[in-house]
């Protein structure tokens, strides 16, 4: 058990309960999830075919619309290629239309190079960004491999750093990294990856490093840096005079303890970004399929869309039971 150490200790704090006032709106949207005629929409219909080629080269067939329509599918439905392109085939059978079906080769191929367009913000207010990392299997041998064979061997995987718009749950940045990436060193990438102003950044102590302060004042001077300080840190030589943002940090912690410091600073609501990694490994799953880097961030890009997609259809709203 975690902490069993130190578990006399630790603060009771009894689990929150709470209750969602939309349970009808909510119940429907869940169920349009699973909606072919959500994402096999008229528009993808439409723009199934590549319009003519104006320069050199060979003619496409099919639009990039179209591909990234099978691959969201199967997305949704976690499929393979091969099961995908069957998919395609009896939905455009189905629907008595004329189109061709792009093979489970040309999904792969144009994967590589497939431009997906970036989630935006819901509204032009300031938006408060929750930050975090998760790690995504690769494909390879499966466990039974490694217990019947007894191969010993560390299994690849890829880190994906994810920035969440707080007030609507939604995904507006996401890098895909290796493994070994620092990540404090991914907050410039996420950050062009935003359009509008910022009204905090708020992350975990990965994230206390004097540069991301830099960079955000930079970026985003109105925006607060809401990031707990490392157990060694220390107040600046002008923490009375001018203080830091950290240095204010250090010193609401100093005076109501980590837990009101939570409280005060908003920083209880990073528990959000946590909630969207939890819903991308159960919705999507906690591996990547694809066998090649640039493959890779298209196949979370389109997973980036997807989830967002549904946040759209609806989401819950829950009150707390006192």
């Amino acid at each position: 058990m975690p902490f069993k150490a130190n578990a006399a200790h630790r603060h009771r704090i009894s689990k929150q309960r709470y209750r969602v006032t939309n349970w009808a709106e909510y119940d429907a949207s869940l169920r349009q999830r699973g909606s072919l005629t959500v994402w096999f929409s008229a528009e993808a219909i439409a723009a199934w075919r590549a319009e003519p080629r104006t320069t050199r080269g060979g003619q496409a067939h099919y639009s990039a619309l179209a591909i990234r329509t099978a691959l969201t599918l199967r997305a949704v439905f976690r499929l393979a290629l091969r099961q995908t392109e069957g998919l395609i085939g009896s939905i455009l059978q189905l629907l008595g239309l004329d189109l061709a079906v792009p093979d489970h080769s040309t999904l792969s191929r144009r994967a590589e190079t497939l431009e997906v367009p970036r989630p935006s913000p819901c509204s032009r207010e300031p938006v408060d960004l929750l930050v975090d990392s998760t790690g995504l299997r690769l494909c390879g041998p499966g466990e039974w491999l490694i217990e019947k064979h007894g191969a010993q061997r560390r299994r690849a995987w890829r880190k994906l750093h994810i920035g969440v718009d707080a007030g609507t749950g939604q995904i507006l940045a996401s890098e895909l990294t290796t493994s070994d990436v620092d990540d404090g060193s991914q907050i410039e990438p996420l950050l062009d990856q935003i359009t509008g102003p910022l009204a905090s950044f708020i992350g975990d102590g990965a994230y206390d490093q004097a540069g991301i302060y830099g960079t955000i004042g930079e970026r985003h001077p109105d925006a607060d840096v809401i990031v707990p300080p490392r157990s060694t840190a220390v107040l600046t030589e002008t923490a009375e005079s001018a203080p830091t943002q950290r240095d204010r940090h250090l010193q609401n912690i100093a005076e109501h303890g980590p837990m009101g410091w939570q409280k005060r600073s908003g920083y209880t609501r990073r528990a959000l970004v946590e909630t969207a990694i939890s819903r991308l490994k159960r919705v999507i799953g906690d591996a990547l399929r694809s066998r090649t880097d640039q493959r890779r961030r298209t196949e979370t890009a389109i997973a980036v869309k997807v989830l967002n997609r549904m946040l759209e259809l609806g989401r819950p709203k829950s009150v707390r039971i006192a």
